[in-house]
């Protein structure tokens, strides 16, 4: 039972069905890693969608700060969902992710299904997806926070949102 003062909700299935929409329908976030030289905090947006099995996925170049960042440390957040048209952005839902990023090697036997599937998502991606500096990168779930709107917080598990 959650404390009566605590803002945090008792997770429900409505905020589990929330938070695997966010999930399931993000095609971009903000990413946040860690400087490697300072361990400052660094947020960039990233493209995001399913892999060939679901779970979560990017594609990133490794021109960019972030994928220098995560092959140093592989710990990162990231915040899904965006304000609507009208109303306080305070009032929209937003999911926030705490994750584990993991390398896909370029000569790993399942890049070509995690290819296929990334550009039926991303057709644009097709100018730049097969770069020698570009990689795939899974994330593994570690916890999630779920703010539906004012008063609706919820902690969440990776159980609760479906074991990415």
């Amino acid at each position: 039972m959650p404390d009566p003062q605590s803002p945090i909700r008792q997770t429900d299935d409505q905020a589990r069905t929330l938070a695997r929409r966010l999930i399931r329908e993000a095609r971009f976030g903000a990413l946040a890693v860690l400087d490697p030289g300072t361990g400052a905090p660094f947020v960039s947006r990233i493209a995001l969608g399913p892999g060939p099995d679901g779970g979560l996925w990017s594609l990133i170049s490794g021109l960019a700060f972030h994928y220098r960042a995560l092959a140093q440390d592989p710990r990162a957040a990231l915040l899904l969902g965006e304000p609507g048209p009208k109303g306080d952005p305070l009032t929209h839902p937003r999911l926030s992710l705490t994750l584990r990023a993991q390398f896909l090697a370029p000569d790993d036997p399942a890049r070509g299904a995690v290819r296929a599937r990334w550009l039926a998502d991303h057709p644009k991606s097709k100018l730049y997806i097969d770069l020698p500096d570009f990689r795939f990168i899974a994330f593994t779930l570690i916890a999630g926070a779920l703010n539906e709107g004012f008063a609706r917080a919820y902690q969440l598990s990776p159980d609760d949102m479906g074991h990415l």
